[in-house]
């Protein structure tokens, strides 16, 4: 099989604001596979996903190994994003405070709603993560989550809730390619499942 997460999504028109979020699964026959390729033990894979916040829907998912920082996946994750509809708005955590992921979504007019970590700097070469952080501490963590609508972000946390409730938190594949195949397959039953 040869399931796509995309073909079972149900899509609308409007602009749609959007929670992204990586996760953890266990490589779980794939530990020798591991060990050869990467020299390590009890390696596991990491899926970035993009969730529709009123839906829960995922519009994009991105597997990669468990070494890759979230904040280098989002470019990728953003334009798979894109090709399902407009996106107004991405609620993300303190894992994709960089000032490359501001100016990516600032040109493409989309509005951040990233929390900016405990050492986060207002002198920041960046002009739209400057004002953001300025933004951030002037009005204190509580207010600023209640006035950007940040508490939605949990709509992404649901949805691997979800997901490893229905197909438990590891992998059978051996291979990266049949664990994506796996993964993307078991993102198409829940977005299906979703819509029922």
């Amino acid at each position: 099989m040869d399931l796509q997460l995309y073909e079972s999504l149900r899509l609308s028109d409007e602009p749609v604001v959007v929670a992204v979020d990586s996760t953890g699964v266990r490589v779980h026959k794939a530990g020798g596979w591991a060990e050869r390729r990467y020299g390590k033990k009890k390696r596991y894979v990491k899926i970035h996903l993009a969730v529709d916040v009123e839906t829960k829907q995922a519009l994009a998912m991105i597997v990669t190994t468990d070494g890759t920082h979230d904040s280098r996946v989002f470019p990728q994750l953003l334009r798979k994003t894109e090709r399902r509809g407009k996106v107004s708005k991405v609620i993300m955590d303190g894992a994709y405070d960089s000032s490359e992921v501001y100016e990516t979504l600032e040109q493409r007019g989309i509005e951040a709603v990233i929390k900016p970590r405990r050492n986060s700097r207002t002198y920041t070469p960046s002009e739209p993560r400057r004002e953001a952080v300025t933004h951030y501490k002037r009005l204190g963590h509580e207010r600023w989550a209640k006035l950007k609508g940040y508490g939605r972000r949990w709509s992404v946390e649901t949805a691997y809730s979800t997901f490893k409730r229905t197909f438990g938190e590891f992998c059978m594949a051996k291979t990266m390619k049949n664990i994506t195949k796996e993964l993307a397959t078991k993102a198409f039953i829940y977005n299906a499942l979703i819509n029922l």
